[in-house]
């Protein structure tokens, strides 16, 4: 016997969220981009800004491949991401902007990076409260979210991406 088949409801769920998270890293990669390449350069506020994201998020990093998290636990790393960057938008007087299905503006900057990871920690944020009634969310979507905030080459690594 096979695999159960999804619902019209599941396959939705993981389209909007593949979806949310194709963007994230679309804007993601213009700000990096914008950056490595010149158009974009931190200020010294942005600086320390990353700085202190990465230091309130330190506890969320990398996790080796053998721990086993329970659901709950894993999506909790990930809303984390939401209200830190919540935070650091409001701190730095930077507006985030909704990037699902939208280009980023160019040159991109650190209104623009924010956004890319906020809506990755609102997709957390959104799983975690709809848990009880949805059970959990698509496994490939889950882990997708993840690789994009820990891990190398994610959020976890952001200071990593600038040259200045």
């Amino acid at each position: 016997m096979g695999p159960p088949s999804r619902t019209a409801a599941e396959a939705e769920a993981e389209s909007e969220a593949a979806a949310r998270l194709d963007s994230a890293w679309e804007w993601w990669g213009a700000a990096i981009e914008d950056a490595q390449e010149g158009h974009w350069i931190r200020t010294p506020v942005e600086r320390r800004v990353m700085d202190d994201l990465a230091a309130a998020t330190v506890g969320l990093g990398y996790l080796d491949p053998s721990v086993e998290l329970p659901l709950r636990n894993r999506l909790c790393r990930i809303a984390t991401w939401a209200g830190t960057v919540r935070l650091a938008a409001r701190a730095g007087g930077w507006e985030l902007a909704p990037v699902t299905g939208a280009a980023p503006p160019r040159p991109a900057g650190m209104a623009e990076l924010l956004s890319a990871v906020h809506a990755v920690g609102e997709q957390g944020e959104a799983w975690l409260r709809r848990l009880p009634a949805d059970g959990p969310p698509p496994p490939r979507a889950l882990a997708g979210c993840e690789t994009f905030l820990f891990g190398p080459g994610s959020a976890e690594d952001l200071r990593q991406f600038f040259y200045d």
